[in-house]
């Protein structure tokens, strides 16, 4: 099963778009193996992808699902830099990394690394972006290559490693913090009945557990 979903994979765009419905292009293969998702969700890769997967799974050619998108010609995000606010909501959604800025400071993406997923789109509270056809009539894999497929899958790998890594760091900051509080409970809280403070101790420590749940299924209170 692992490795068939590793070869339905290696025929995904990995612009990590959502559009079939699965988180990313590996949830979808991952469903696609398992039987439980069809080969006809996935807009950017339109018939050429539906022909790959099928050839994969045995599966028939079906035309694509509507309900999950058109096919269509590859598009990249522009930002209007004299709208842009710089609250870097698109930063945080971009898959690929590829909208660079900073918090209060104009935003622009960098074409080559745009995957045309349209995840910027939603959350701009401004609508200073928009999306720009570049590849004339080409659609899905016509309008795509298996090069610029690699590297939005490495981008994508590496944007979730930094995410996965922040996380942990801030989840680690607060749980120091939980600690250093229930290590000394009285001195920092303005409470001083004895009642009161074995509930927040206990409302801490359950926070604790579920925080350390979280980072590591396997890792219990030490």
């Amino acid at each position: 099963m692992a490795e068939l979903a590793a070869r339905i994979l290696a025929v995904l765009p990995q612009t990590q778009c959502t559009r079939c419905g699965y988180p990313d292009c590996a949830a979808y293969a991952q469903a696609i193996a398992q039987g439980e998702a069809n080969i006809n969700q996935c807009p950017p890769g339109g018939k050429q992808g539906i022909e790959w997967l099928a050839a994969l799974t045995g599966q028939p050619v079906v035309p694509l699902n509507p309900a999950n998108g058109v096919e269509s010609p590859r598009t990249v995000a522009f930002i209007d830099e004299n709208w842009c606010i710089g609250c870097t909501l698109c930063i945080k959604a971009c898959p690929t990394d590829a909208i660079v800025g900073s918090n209060k400071l104009m935003h622009t993406v960098i074409e080559e690394y745009c995957t045309g997923c349209e995840l910027c789109l939603p959350v701009c509270p401004v609508d200073c972006i928009e999306l720009e056809t570049v590849t004339g009539p080409a659609t899905g894999w016509a309008a795509w290559s298996p090069t610029l497929a690699n590297l939005a899958r490495d981008r994508y790998t590496f944007h979730s490693y930094r995410r996965n890594r922040d996380e942990g760091e801030n989840a680690k900051r607060l749980e120091e913090k939980a600690l250093e509080k229930l290590a000394d409970l009285p001195r920092h809280s303005k409470h001083t009945d004895p009642a009161v403070l074995d509930k927040k101790r206990a409302v801490i420590e359950a926070a604790l557990l579920r925080a350390r749940a979280k980072r590591d299924p396997n890792q219990g209170v030490s």
